[in-house]
Order: structure tokens, then sequence, then C-alpha cells
């Protein structure tokens, strides 16, 4: 049987060119040269990317493109990585090129003015409609979060320099002036902290004159709680670190984003040595082998200013080796004071928060056991130390223990940080602390625990201000970020404001949050409110969110529809 001939029929030889270079955009040798300047005699690691990132925004005033893929080269990372990092940052200005090439040159200076409720209420929104035009385009104004200021309302920041009681001549002076450099307040140095008996108490642990048992003893007892807003026992957390394997880390929060709090900032500016103190004795007791303070980028004085009382000490250490202590700047997202979210910012990540379990004392910094505590819970370790466990439980008002720091803010006529104890009533901290009510304003209402600790009536000005007591009215103490609000004010401008700086903040992470926060704006900044379906987004945002901001989020604004049903509309 014959069979047809079947043709045989060859490839044709490949001719494909090879490629040149890798994929995605090319390295801009001018670009990659200015990177290697900035970082040159540096180690290059990993988890300091947005410190890598922050000297190139301070030198060259944004975030070019060309400068992000020479960083992604240095670093050997995929350029979509470090993008990722950047873009998630608020103090992180990316530009492209555009349709020529060219990159367009940054402003000469940036002008931040604060819309956090505080200021919104001593007129920010005004400062903000007519800056731009008075200072032209050379200046960039932006609208900013809360920066930590909110005593000295409303606030402008131009470039690292904070303006108290800001106006439009205020912020255009020091605009004309071209000022840079942040300004460092006067402080108690490490010669004056020494003088005063500073870091006798370390020397004594560290020369075994104290033990370990004793001094975790004494904050138990104490009944120290963290004071950043969770409120978990100083102690406890002591022993449960201590107990993980070696090595074990540590990780401070001074972010303090909370809308309405900036006690942190208050005290590190007048002694910061004493939260070094506290620091560094909690290091000793729980076994630290390297610690790594978080700082918000808005206290830019704050940063210098430990970085050279840290400097001082390294060199003249109270006895023996100090641990490594590596000082990390924020870059402008409230959501990294959350514990988990700040540990991926510090690891050079976007700060999203983790699932839990594994909690960050077990597996936290590096996937290292890991002790975080808040900068005024360290601040107190010295103080609670010398006069005893007796001394600070027996602070307190209206059967409460201790004492607390109260960032009071608002319609008072002395705003401040007020030391008081815990328990007071708002009642009694406006009368006894803040000098009363500003003339010619009435209590209406208040915000006991920032912006995420809801909003009360007048009616209840006498509840104790402390844990546990504002649960049961639906809000919570928080950070005692206090915001008082008068006849001038409502409650429902307050709810629109907190949930705007809620759908900014958040990570995105998240749905319900995501999703959530925007709906609610949308739903609250309409004339007549849907109660229904703002019922039904706060259920979901509680229960399903990932962290503390989606689930606290619904609280100012749940706090209108149950106490101020008055001003509202109805759909």
């Amino acid at each position: 049987m014959n069979h047809p001939t079947i043709p045989i029929v060859l490839a044709a030889p490949n001719r494909q060119r090879k490629r040149q270079a890798p994929k995605g955009r090319r390295v801009d040798p001018v670009a990659l040269a200015e990177v290697q300047a900035l970082l040159a005699g540096e180690t290059l690691r990993r988890d300091r990317l947005i410190e890598y990132l922050h000297r190139i925004n301070d030198r060259h005033g944004q975030l070019a493109t060309p400068h992000l893929a020479a960083l992604a080269q240095e670093l050997k990372l995929a350029q979509t990585e470090v993008y990722e990092v950047a873009s998630f940052y608020h103090h992180f200005h990316i530009v492209k090129e555009g349709p020529d090439g060219r990159i367009a040159a940054a402003p000469a200076l940036t002008v931040r003015v604060c819309d956090g409720l505080s200021c919104e209420m001593a007129g920010a929104q005004d400062l903000l409609q007519r800056l731009p035009a008075i200072l032209g385009t050379e200046v960039r104004v932006l609208a900013a979060p809360c920066v930590g200021r909110c005593e000295q309302a409303p606030v402008a920041v131009v470039h690292h320099n904070a303006v108290p009681s800001a106006t439009v001549d205020k912020v255009q002076a020091l605009v004309k002036a071209g000022a840079t450099a942040p300004v460092i307040e006067p402080a108690v140095d490490l010669a004056a902290y020494r003088t005063n008996g500073g870091y006798a108490l370390l020397r004594e642990c560290l020369e075994g004159r104290r033990d370990v048992d004793s001094v975790i003893k004494t904050l138990e007892d104490s009944g120290l709680r963290g004071l950043g807003g969770a409120g978990f026992p100083a102690g406890r957390k002591w022993r449960i670190v201590r107990n993980e394997p070696a090595p074990r880390l540590m990780a401070v929060n001074i972010d303090e984003g909370e809308p309405g709090t900036f006690k942190d900032r208050h005290y590190l500016e007048r002694d910061p040595h004493r939260f070094i103190e506290g620091m560094l004795i909690a290091a000793w007791a729980v076994g630290i082998d390297a610690i790594y303070v978080y700082l918000r980028d808005e206290y830019h004085g704050c940063r210098a200013l430990l970085e050279a009382e840290l400097a001082k000490l390294h060199a003249d250490p109270p006895a023996g080796v100090l641990p490594t202590i590596e000082l990390r700047r924020g870059a402008g997202a409230y959501i990294c004071g959350e514990e988990s979210a700040m540990i991926e910012s510090i690891e050079g990540k976007r700060g999203l928060p983790r699932l839990r379990p594994p909690y960050v004392a077990q597996v936290g910094l590096f996937g290292r056991p890991t002790l975080e505590h808040n900068f005024e819970t360290l601040h107190w370790v010295r103080e609670l130390l010398e006069k005893g466990a007796d001394w600070f439980a027996s602070q307190g008002r209206h059967g409460r223990k201790g004492l607390r720091s109260y960032s009071v803010s608002g319609r008072v006529k002395s705003p401040g940080v007020k030391l008081a104890p815990a328990g007071i009533t708002l009642r009694e901290l406006i009368d006894e602390h803040c000098g009363g009510m500003l003339g010619g304003h009435t209590l209406y209402g208040y915000l006991p625990g920032g912006a995420s600790g809801g909003i009360l009536p007048a009616s209840l000005a006498d509840v104790p201000l402390d844990f546990d007591t504002l649960q049961p009215h639906g809000c919570f103490i928080g950070s005692a970020a206090v915001v008082v609000l008068s006849d001038h004010d409502t409650a429902v401008n307050a709810a629109r404001n907190t949930m705007r700086f809620f759908k900014h903040e958040s990570c995105g992470q998240c749905t319900p949050c995501r999703a959530g926060t925007a709906k609610s704006l949308t739903l609250i900044e309409q004339p007549q409110w849907d109660l229904a379906l703002l019922a039904e987004l706060s259920q979901v945002m509680r229960d399903a969110s990932i962290c503390g901001l989606g689930q606290a989020a619904p609280n100012p604004v749940d706090c209108v529809i149950k106490y101020f049903p008055h001003e509202l509309e109805v759909g």
C-alpha cells in the first residue's frame, strides 16, 4: 500500500534579538549617582528603605521616579516594591516624567495646615483657603491630618517648623525667612538630668542592686497600664516577653497620630532622658538585644533633640554598654500607631496591620519576640520605681487608681497636657486644670478619647475619665485625648471631621474599613442621615475590620445618633 509523502517543514531559525537590558524602567545614570551620593558610607539594609526615601525626599523636595528606580537597583529590590512603599506614606511626594520626559521642579517649600478637629474649630479652613493665593505657586500648601499640636490650634507647619496659633501673617513671615531647620525646644539635657539623680536607678539595676522580679512586681502592683490607648498592664507585658526565647527586641511607639493627642511630644520636648531611662530599664528587665524607637515625622524638633541626647548617652553611658538603639522616622501614616503596622514600617514596608495571632510579643519585629511600648508608659517607670507602687496606686479619684496625662484642646481657656488623677471627670478637669470654658462658650459635648473615642454630651460630663469607665456609654479613653465642644459647635460637624480623617488614613488592606469609612462619610455629609444603613455599616466595620481603626471609626457617628438626635434630619 502506497502512502502519500508528508513534507517535512524545518523550523526557521530564531532570529529574535537578545534583550539588551532587563524589562522595566532603565536606571538613569545621573539619578543613580545622586542616590549613591546620599547613601555613601551606608551598609545598605532592606529594613531602612523608608530612611533612604526620606533622604531623597529631603534633598530634592520630592521622589522622582528615576530616583526610585535607582534606589531599587542599589537595594536589589523590584522597582514596584520601592514604589508601593513610597506611595503608601503621605509625606513622600512622588513625581513622574512629563510628556517631554522632564521632571517638574519641586516647590521651594511645603506648608501643611492641620485640618484636625481642634484646628478646624480654631479656623484652619480659612488658612487653607487664603494661603495658596498669598504664598504663590512656589509654595505647596497642603491640608494635613492632625500634627500633634492641638493645644496650639490652628497649626501650620512650614517645612520642618511648626507655627502655633497660626495666622496668614505668621506663616507668610516664616516662608519669607526661608526657615528650614527644625526648632529644638529647651529641654533637660544629659548633664542636668544626671545632676538631679538621673540614671542612678538604671545603674542599680545593671549593677545587681535591684533584681528583675522586684522591678516587674512593682509595676504589676502599681496598676500601670499601657498609655498608648490599649491599656494592657505594663508589668504583665514585661513578664510575657521575658519568658519568650531570645533574642528579644523592643519597639517604642511615639507615632502619636490620634487627633487630639500630644502628651508624648509634650514630655519628650521637656525631659527626654526620663523616657530613655525608663526604656533602658525595661530593656534590662526583659533582656532586650536591640531597641527601635519609632517617632512620627511631624516631630522634627523632637527627632533632632533625641538624636543629640542619644549621641551624648552613647559617648558616656551610665554603666556598661548600651543596647543598640535605632531611631526610626515615620512618614505620615496614622495607621502606624497600631503596633503591628508600626513594626511593618520599621521593617521598611507599608504600614499594614498584621492578623493575630501570633501576637507581637511572640512574633514581632523581624520575627522575634518584641516588647512594644508607648512613650508615656516608659516615661513613668523611673518615678514609679523610686516612689513605689503604693504611691502610684494611691493617686486617683472616684474609685480609680493612678495618674493620667490628659491632652486637652478645644473650647477651654487653658488647653494643654494636664497631669490629673485617673478617674477625674470632664467637669472637674475643665474647672480645676483648664481655667474653665472660653468666655462666651458653654459646654456642649466632648470627645474623651480623640477621634476614635466617641462623642459624649455635656449631660455626661461627670463620668470618670479612665480605662473601662466609658465603654457603657459607647466610648473609650484611649490615649486620653480630650477635645471640648461648646454651644458654638455641633456634634455632626465633629463626626464629619473625624470620618474624613479615618477615610484618609485607612490603610486600605481590608474592605470593611476601606469601603466603610468612605461610605459612612458620604452618608453623613448628606443633610438627611440614613440611620438604618449607617447602623448596618457600623456593625460590619466593628465585626470585620482587621484593626482598631476600622473597628472604632463608627464611634463618633453612633454617638451622634444616640446622644445628639436633635441635630439630625432623618431620611
